[in-house]
């Protein structure tokens, strides 16, 4: 999906909400735990209830991989259920050297079709520009973490910069608005303003939404840009919206409130 694209399916839908499918097999309705792919059930019954409100599905891999084989069987199935439109980010958190970061794109955008993967920048531009080389791919690059860990490296200064400023400033250069995007969680508005000022076309994609505290309205008054520019990812809060929750019903109510707060900053 290309950024023209991706503008207008947030302006047609009146949304910048991304689903996180951090679907943790242990709080699912039992019923779904009888499915042979239990989470792939689940997942599809949350992209069924919510596909016309979301903009983004965000697959948390974590999720996935502690199960194996079998985790990658519904991380494939999960990905190709969504529907064609909809932007589908891999949250792998990938950086490696350059010739294992190439394997890694060829396995997320050639051998599964999502269209982004998060990745970290603190190997260098060598680690992220092998996934730079597919057209209409993005990065998403960790820069400003929504974890009370942030604050360990990406909240120091150095020559009166904050790291997570100089990782900005720099791996802005390595793509462009086109095919890089940037982490900033919810947790840190007040820098929203100053992340903007240093990439004031590209997009953001901002966890730390719902449970971790962020709120939508912080991101609609500071972090919006001229084509809204922002993907904001809620998870537990859609996914698990109480423990009595009637599925699908209560997921797509928790959808539908989001995309309403949000739908007011969008003309």
């Amino acid at each position: 999906m290309n950024k023209q694209q991706l503008i207008d399916t947030i302006k047609q839908k009146k949304s910048f909400l991304c689903i996180g499918l951090d679907t943790d097999l242990n709080k699912i309705p039992a019923e779904y735990r009888e499915f042979e792919n239990p989470i792939f059930e689940f997942n599809k019954m949350v992209i069924d209830a919510t596909k016309d409100i979301a903009v983004s599905y965000k697959l948390n891999l974590a999720f996935y991989e502690s199960f194996g084989m079998k985790g990658w069987e519904e991380l494939e199935k999960t990905v190709n259920y969504i529907p064609k439109g909809i932007f589908r980010i891999a949250d792998a958190k990938r950086g490696d050297i350059g010739n294992t970061s190439a394997q890694y794109a060829k396995a997320f955008f050639e051998a599964m079709p999502f269209d982004a993967i998060t990745v970290s920048p603190y190997m260098g531009s060598d680690s992220v520009k092998p996934f730079l080389g597919f057209e209409n791919k993005w990065v998403i690059i960790l820069a400003l973490t929504s974890n009370p860990g942030s604050a360990d490296f990406q909240m120091q200064k150095i020559n009166n910069e904050f790291l997570f400023e100089k990782v900005i400033k720099t791996a802005s250069g390595w793509g462009s608005s086109e095919n890089t995007m940037f982490v900033v969680g919810a947790t840190h508005p007040g820098m929203f303003l100053t992340i903007r000022k240093l990439i004031p076309n590209h997009f953001i994609l901002i966890p730390g939404v719902g449970a971790q505290g962020g709120n939508i309205d912080d991101i609609g008054k500071n972090a919006l840009n001229k084509d809204i520019g922002v993907l904001v990812n809620v998870s537990r809060a859609i996914l698990f919206p109480d423990s009595t929750a009637q599925f699908p019903n209560k997921c797509r109510l928790a959808a539908k409130e989001y995309q309403q707060q949000m739908s007011v900053f969008i003309n």
